[in-house]
């Protein structure tokens, strides 16, 4: 007759904490990063401060051979087609 209130002592005061301390246990692991994550983690800054000298020193580059450079590649669709209409005009 006891049995169910056993039961339900039980799962209560066993199962319930087991439950709650396995989560826990489960979330707490899978938020650190492996090795290997870490390994790829650093590949890929090398990698973008590679890519940011590269990009700094071909800047550097046009920079000397033209100084305006930033003017005309920040609006160059329009310019570019403004430019080309400019030189048909002088040829005719």
């Amino acid at each position: 007759m006891h049995l169910p209130e056993t039961v339900a002592a039980l799962s209560l005061f066993l199962g319930l904490p087991w439950l709650i301390f396995h989560y826990i246990t489960r979330w707490k692991t899978a938020a650190t990063l492996t090795t290997g994550d870490e390994r790829t983690i650093e590949a890929l800054y090398d990698l973008a401060r590679r890519l940011d000298d590269r990009v700094r020193t071909v800047e550097r580059i046009v920079t000397a051979d033209n100084p305006n450079w930033r003017e005309i590649a920040s609006d160059a669709p329009e310019r570019a087609v403004e430019d080309r209409n400019e030189t048909s005009r002088r040829i005719k």
